[in-house]
């Protein structure tokens, strides 16, 4: 095994400070609303469609698969009916299309053609370079689509698959650990960096009886304890899985190496910060309870 040469925990911070937030503006952004509207393509169905349209008109169950924690039963009220209003290709053009709209109105003209964003955009593809497909049905997927040419899509579309890459590899972390759809987000939620129960609820489509459900099977596990917090073998649970995706997940910023990676966070963490202050996200997007 190849012996890392990158800062502990180094890659971990870039992915969740500059890379996650900056593609996930796409999911809260009124602009995919209007976008997706303009084809038929009206509330859950939106963000639904964008993230999966890379697959091919797809129904629930290959979403359920690449998701992993959405409801199956919740995913079949809208695959494969949303294909009937529009097809994968039109929902990925008005993906770009509101994804131009979203970082414009967020970051402003001026950052989006500033030196600083193509330089974050250079470095973002650069990592995609270490990627690997197999196994990651969302990555590879999202990466047979071909990389815009101005330099703020390029970086979102770099964000994208980088974020799938990860994705996909967590969802092997996450079976190892033996968490389960609802089990995986009830835990994260512990943790104070997942969704709330709110959000929870109303994009995953669990009911709060499947969630205090999840919570019980936890409790039984000895992970999570009465005042729901996670218990010191649960806290331990969540490491272990962090860095086993962390391993899984290392070859693009191995690729990028440390003097990249540093500068993507710092460029791309201020990305972020701009776009946090300028409303990308709920405010009660994150927390526990």
């Amino acid at each position: 095994m190849t012996l890392s040469t990158l800062p502990p925990f180094a890659a971990r911070r870039c992915w969740h400070a500059a890379i996650n937030p900056l593609h996930a503006t796409i999911y809260f952004s009124p602009d995919l609303a209007r976008e997706l509207a303009l084809l038929g393509i009206e509330g859950s169905a939106a963000p639904l469609s964008t993230r999966s349209a890379a697959l091919g008109a797809v129904g629930p169950g290959a979403v359920a698969a690449t998701f992993y924690n959405y409801s199956h039963a919740h995913l079949a009220q809208f695959f494969p009916a949303v294909w009937q209003k529009a097809d994968p290709e039109q929902v990925i053009a008005a993906r770009l299309r509101a994804v131009d709209a979203t970082l414009t109105r967020l970051l402003g003209a001026e950052v989006l053609a500033s030196a600083e964003l193509a330089e974050a955009a250079d470095l973002a593809m650069r990592a995609t370079e270490g990627c690997t497909r197999h196994g990651r049905p969302l990555y590879s997927a999202h990466a047979d689509l071909p990389v815009p040419e101005a330099p703020h899509l390029r970086l979102w579309h770099a964000t994208t698959l980088l974020r799938e890459h990860r994705g996909d590899g967590h969802l092997a972390a996450l079976l190892i650990a033996g968490l389960d759809p609802v089990e995986a987000l009830v835990s994260h939620n512990a943790t104070g960096h997942g969704m709330t129960s709110k959000w929870l609820r109303a994009t995953r489509g669990w009911s709060a009886a499947d969630l205090a459900a999840a919570a019980d099977r936890l409790r039984e596990r000895g992970l999570l304890d009465a005042d729901h917090e996670l218990t010191e073998a649960g806290t331990a649970l969540r490491e272990r899985l962090e860095a086993d995706t962390d391993r899984i997940d290392a070859a693009p910023y191995e690729h990028l190496g440390a003097a990249g990676l540093a500068r993507l966070h710092e460029l791309g963490g201020a990305l972020v910060v701009r776009a946090i202050r300028a409303g990308a996200f709920p405010a009660d997007l994150t927390g526990k309870g």
